[in-house]
């Protein structure tokens, strides 16, 4: 990709809008973020047409402070910037990452106790035996696309066994759940994702119902059968938790396993340290996990005047974190713009940070972990096969198709 400023290295920031997704998709930011970090680290876009401005945050430190900060810098009126810019998130107050104080603690808590190491050691066995099946058959075919036969598979496994959903259905919400953040061409993109997100909804409400009729042990069942406050979670409360649950737990995590792949073809000699065992697994993990970067950003709401290196951002402004450039933090990392798999530390901010950390980070890092043995194990070489395409999206980044040709080891 291009760097956004190649062309124009004097381009006022002011005329880059970070709301369109085909400039994450189609533009080399590192340079915007590295000016934005040196230059205005509280930085102003301005509105476009009918849409208000907003302000964008790209320190490290900054933007871990303003999520330790959740009294100040609010999620209870949305957490991505397309519903924040169009007047706030239909599910604020309903749906867990939209959701502030003493509420959403409540409900977090219960969920805790689906997403605990504990509970979930017989999902990570399964992801495990998942994950030797996906990349024994993608080897046996040499030639495919890791984004659709390997990606593509385990993450949807992991949340839809935690969800229960039956066998028959899970293709349709891989499906569903690809178009419903992103698209995979910018005429995709003008088609919308409304018609996904609304499909993905109506399909829980009926899942949903039958499991407050007949409970199981999973996490609908939970989310049925739980109070907040003596209360039971309304029909509303349990689709919308549903959906946020699946979108988060198989998008990001099948992001972050395709440029992980992505990365080690662009870094061949990090593939082979890792292979020869010069590297270890956990470090890998967290380096993939920061280099990816899988959801660019997350919105707030100030909820009183913050005064902010120079700035001052009122009352009812939305303000954008975005973790794409606080990945890259020269202040936070050494050689940031490297694919180091022996990084130490690594405090990225995938996963976010405070009340709002990712209720499946343990999850995430078990299936990426597998599948990365898997590949040291069983794979020897591994070469691209066509050209990788790109997601359209101002929310998540990353790879929706890179096809590969891979060799046994």
């Amino acid at each position: 990709m291009t760097d956004v400023f190649a062309t124009d290295p004097a381009r006022p920031l002011r005329d880059i809008d970070l709301a369109d997704p085909v400039l994450h998709a189609e533009r080399d930011l590192s340079g915007l973020w590295r000016r934005l970090r040196a230059d205005e680290p509280v930085h102003r876009q301005p509105g476009r047409g009918a849409r208000p401005g907003f302000w964008v945050l790209t320190r490290h430190a900054d933007v871990s402070a303003a999520y330790r900060d959740s009294e100040r810098f609010r999620s209870d009126r949305g957490n991505v910037l397309d519903t924040l810019l169009g007047g706030g998130d239909s599910a604020a107050g309903l749906m867990l990452p939209v959701m502030d104080g003493a509420r959403h603690a409540s409900l977090r808590g219960q969920l805790m106790k689906a997403f605990s190491p504990r509970v979930l050691a017989s999902v990570v066995d399964s992801i495990r035996r998942a994950s030797r099946q996906v990349v024994e058959e993608a080897l046996d075919k040499g030639r495919f696309d890791f984004a659709r036969d390997v990606a593509g598979q385990l993450p949807l496994r992991a949340i839809c066994d935690l969800l229960d959903v039956p066998a028959t259905d899970r293709q349709r919400l891989l499906d569903m759940t690809s178009s419903a953040l992103g698209a995979h061409s910018e005429a995709e993109l003008r088609d919308g994702s409304w018609v996904s997100k609304g499909e993905i909804l109506l399909y829980f409400s009926r899942l949903a119902a039958a499991r407050r009729d007949d409970p199981r042990e999973d996490v609908i069942s939970l989310l049925t059968q739980c109070r907040v406050d003596g209360v039971p979670l309304s029909d509303e409360e349990v689709i919308l938790n549903c959906y946020s649950l699946i979108l988060g737990g198989d998008e990001t995590t099948r992001l972050a396993l395709v440029g992980m792949v992505a990365a080690f073809l662009d870094h061949p000699e990090q593939w082979h340290a890792y292979r020869e065992g010069r590297v270890g697994t956990d470090s890998a993990v967290e380096e993939v996990l920061r280099w990816t970067t899988p959801t660019l950003h997350a919105g707030r709401t100030a909820a009183v005047d913050i005064a902010l290196h120079g700035q001052t951002i009122r009352a009812g402004d939305v303000v954008t974190l975005w973790n794409a450039s606080a990945n890259r933090d020269e202040t936070a990392f050494h050689a940031p713009d490297h694919f180091l798999l022996a990084r130490t530390p690594n405090q990225h901010l995938t996963f976010a940070h405070g009340a709002h950390f990712c209720l499946g980070a343990f999850l995430a890092r078990a299936e990426i972990g597998a599948v990365l043995r898997d590949l040291r194990e069983l794979v020897g070489s591994m070469e691209a096969a066509g050209p990788a395409r790109r997601i359209y999206s101002n929310f998540l980044t990353g790879i929706g198709s890179l096809p590969v040709a891979w060799g046994p080891a």
